[in-house]
């Protein structure tokens, strides 16, 4: 019989073990290995039941078993300790409290998905697990964040296998009370709640749950509530589900709602208003539009409402490829906004003209979350250094007239979470090196000098902590695949050949992640036969563990995954590679350690930054890439390999994915799988060993969030919380006024001449010219611009490369026709072939960058004719 009606019945702990809940309800045991190992000695068996999860651990263990541990003195003690321990941690000062200058009181960080632990299920893939590991690393530093997010009641689905190795989904319904989080209440006990309205007079209602991330708070948002139409309360029924409308109304909840859950959590706990906004990702842009109708109902008409809320935004855009980023169809979004909907006193128009489409090639009838999510923020980043000039040249089209490399879009690389991603293994030699309190600083983010002693670790250590690895991964693959044949529809006595499957002597190599297109998760069968003879040689086998989901609306995904699981099938190879369904944090923080090499094999350059390569670096894993994301940026022959890539404009797909498979297949022949296994004299791999080191000493503290962390709080937002507190008011209006003014004038503002000094087309290093500009600025004054020379090598075309900029200044006042003369040096500071330009930009004490109106005046063609010789 089922059920009617649901209860989750908490157990009473004994007053000696309350310590217990509070322990619990911090996700700081999810990376906290002291705590871990505490709650595993409450009931091992029921810990392992219950997947390491301590809140459904408490849930399970007996009455007897509580009253036992309560006067247990021993158990008391460790579990003084820790409670001890979590007290300092969330209330002592770290490395934000320790830094000088004006740093911002609090920081709202918004995503549509966190991976904190397996046991809070509420992400899909590598933008939730960045993010998960964002709030990690701002705990153990200090910076004061507050999350945003929704809290899906079936969150990303679980994958299974058909018999035919074809992807089936199911979406296990989730509990907020059987979840390590906490509803946010009113001072009277009922629950706090945010609301949105919404066309024909409807309302959509959210209630607020916490999860307590270390030191910081993640509110999420959750729409399943009884005040709400059985329409609304489906909105955050499940992480990227349903149809435009219903992305659309999850967005307006992430963002609006996002910002009154913030609103509202501040003036119930006393929590510093935040002074910066970081959206990560286009999905939460909306929390612009919240934020700027704040402002109007307290004054601010919206232009000057824009340039405040501006000034305290940060955006992150995490895709190459505009196919990533959210566009609704216009009249949805209108449908959605104003005088009948939500925010009613903005003008629907307004909103719209910020998510259009303004650029060459754009779709003018779509909204485009991204495009919004620019215009709403002073400071934008892609997250690696080569993503930042893909997103430049991407997003050029908002910024005309300035090159790709002068858009004001930077790069901060992602990083991971140490803690949560090495094994205790790695963890305890660390720790034994330096002593626990140092290895602890080193994983969270301390200096990169803690990291040298590895060099310290005996190489018979550093091979026996590698192949303990390996062997346990054998156990934990050998285990999930058994279930997973099960489910499949095998018997018991079919199974017999998993015993067997995979040997922990064997190099191991690993891939997993999401399974779109480009990420080529089938690569490696372009040769069968070859892949065949690497994973069966007789001298130097391989074996691979695969794992990955396909988003459920994409049949080419799943054929991918069907094509891949039906070759490791085989009887001749399925000891030897295998794949793994079901891929998520337990997983994942099982298979990054016990592997020997990571292998990343996307298009260049799409992958925006891939992350699990550094997870996996991080427990002595080596790298095996193409040069793409964060491998571009760091790599060294002394801790990888790089995949040659042949991606030439002519090059057919089919052509291009032949080529850098027989690449790969080289690389592991040639060049991998000799060094796996020769020996040296002490009979172990030496060399390969020393890449082991190599890979820890140099990419260990490149690759933690910590540091992340730190460049986003330093380059991002410190100024933007300073450009906050100068943009009151009075600021922000000023600053709309003189962009209107600009705007309307720019028309007549040109290069009218150009001469320098120069009389021949040579000259010698270290001349320095004199440059005149005459310019006309129609209703302008000098104040209002700066007149540039533009200088530097230039190419066979004449275009400038490494452009050297030099503010030119006013030679007396206007003449007759009311046009200025600009004078200044042009220093020839580099052999070759040389050229300049000039060029007059916007100029203002309040802008960020000179490119952020996107207005610029260059020489026409015939002032360029009378414009002097260029430099050769």
């Amino acid at each position: 019989m089922k059920a009617i009606r649901r209860f989750t019945v908490r157990p009473v702990l004994p007053d000696p073990l309350r310590p217990l809940s509070d322990l619990a309800r911090n996700l700081r045991w999810s990376w906290h290995t002291e705590t871990r190992d505490l709650f595993q000695s409450v009931d091992p068996e029921r810990w392992a039941a219950s997947g390491g999860d301590p809140v459904r651990l408490l849930g399970s263990v007996s009455p007897a078993r509580l009253t036992e541990l309560a006067e247990d003195r021993r158990f008391l003690r460790r579990l003084t300790t820790v409670a001890d321990d979590l007290h300092d941690y969330v209330t002592g000062d770290r490395w934000y409290q320790a830094q000088s200058g004006e740093l911002p009181a609090a920081v709202a960080y918004f995503s549509p998905e966190f991976g904190i632990t397996a046991a809070l299920p509420q992400y899909s893939g590598g933008l939730g697990i960045l993010a998960g590991d964002h709030l990690k690393a701002a705990s153990d530093l200090g910076v004061p964040l507050i999350g945003v997010g929704l809290l899906y009641r079936h969150g990303y689905f679980r994958q299974t296998l058909s018999r035919d190795g074809w992807q089936q989904e199911h979406y296990p319904v989730l509990d907020p009370n059987e979840l390590p989080v906490a509803l946010l209440k009113e001072p009277d006990g009922t629950p706090a709640q945010v609301t949105l309205a919404l066309p024909g007079g409807r309302f959509l209602h959210a209630r607020i749950w916490l999860a307590q991330v270390g030191r910081v708070p993640l509110l999420m948002l959750d729409s399943d509530v009884e005040e709400n139409d059985l329409g609304e309360r489906g909105v955050t029924d499940r992480l990227y589900g349903g149809g435009s409308e219903h992305r659309l109304l999850q967005e307006m909840l992430l963002g609006i709602g996002g910002v009154r859950a913030v609103r509202t959590y501040c003036r119930l706990t006393g929590h510093p208003e935040p002074e910066v906004f970081h959206t990560n990702e286009g999905h939460a842009g909306f929390l612009g539009l919240e934020r700027i109708a704040e402002l109007s109902d307290d004054g601010l008409e919206f232009d000057s409402a824009l340039e405040a809320v501006r000034a305290g935004t940060v955006f992150t855009t995490h895709t190459p490829v505009p196919a990533g980023i959210d566009r609704f169809d216009r009249e949805l979004v209108a449908r959605h906004f104003g005088p009948d909907a939500e925010l009613p006193r903005i003008d629907v128009e307004r909103i719209l003209r910020l998510g259009m489409e303004t650029y060459p090639g754009g779709e003018p009838n779509l909204f485009n979350m991204a495009v919004m999510g620019l215009r709403l923020a002073q400071r934008a980043n892609g997250v690696s250094l080569l993503h930042g000039n893909v997103s430049r040249e991407m997003f050029s089209g908002l910024w005309p007239g300035f090159d790709p490399d002068e858009v004001p879009i930077t790069s901060v690389t992602n990083g991971v979470h140490a803690p949560t991603w090495i094994a205790p293994e790695v963890f305890r030699l660390g720790a034994r090196q330096i002593g626990v309190g140092r290895a602890e600083d080193a994983f969270s983010g301390g200096g990169s000098d803690r990291w040298d002693a590895v060099a310290d670790i005996p190489d018979q250590d550093i091979w026996e902590l590698r192949r303990t690895l390996r062997e346990q991964l054998v156990t934990e693959v050998r285990e999930r695949l058994r279930a997973s044949w099960r489910q499949r529809g095998a018997g018991t006595a079919e199974l017999g050949w998993i015993d067997g499957v995979l040997d922990p002597d064997v190099l191991t190599i690993g891939f997993a992640r999401r399974v779109p297109s480009y990420k080529r998760l089938t690569l490696m069968l372009r040769d069968r036969d070859r892949l065949m003879d690497l994973l069966l040689h007789p001298e130097r086998p391989i074996q691979i563990v695969v794992a990955g989901k396909a988003h459920p609306a994409d049949d080419g995904g799943k054929r991918l995954v069907q094509e891949l699981v039906r070759f490791a099938d085989d009887p001749r190879v399925r000891h030897r590679i295998v794949f793994l369904p079901d891929y998520g944090m337990a997983m994942a923080q099982k298979l990054y350690p016990g592997c020997d090499i990571w292998l990343n094999n996307p298009l260049r350059p799409l992958e925006a930054c891939g992350t699990s390569g550094m997870k996996a670096a991080l427990n002595g894993c080596l790298n095996l890439s193409v040069l793409d994301g964060w491998w571009d940026e760091w790599f060294q022959p002394d801790f990888g390999w790089a995949i040659p890539t042949a991606d030439g404009v002519g090059t057919d797909p089919d052509r291009r994915d032949d080529i850098e498979a027989s690449a790969l297949c080289d690389l592991l022949e040639q060049r991998v799988t000799p060094r796996f296994y020769e020996r040296g004299p002490g009979g172990l791999p030496d060399r390969w060993i020393e890449m082991v080191r190599q890979t820890l000493t140099l990419l260990g503290p490149k690759v933690l969030a910590g540091r992340m962390v730190r460049e986003y709080v330093e380059r991002l937002y410190a100024p933007a919380a300073r450009a906050h507190r100068t943009m009151g008011p009075d600021a922000a209006r000023e600053l709309a006024r003189w962009k209107a003014r600009l705007r309307r004038s720019w028309h007549a503002v040109r290069v009218d001449h150009v001469e320098t000094s120069a009389t021949t087309a040579t000259a010698e290093l270290g001349t320095t010219l004199t440059l005149r500009v005459r310019v006309a600025l129609g209703d302008l004054a000098p104040d209002d611009i700066e007149v540039q020379a533009v200088s530097g090598r230039v190419d066979p075309e004449d275009r400038i490369a490494d452009a050297a900029t030099v503010p030119l200044k006013p030679a007396g006042g206007p003449d007759t026709e009311g046009r200025w003369m600009y004078e200044g040096p042009l220093s020839l500071d580099r052999t070759g072939p040389y050229g300049y330009t000039v060029r007059i930009l916007p100029a203002h004490r309040l802008l960020a960058t000179s490119a952020e109106l996107g207005l610029v005046a260059v020489p026409s063609e015939d002032v360029v004719e009378g414009a002097g010789v260029l430099m050769r």
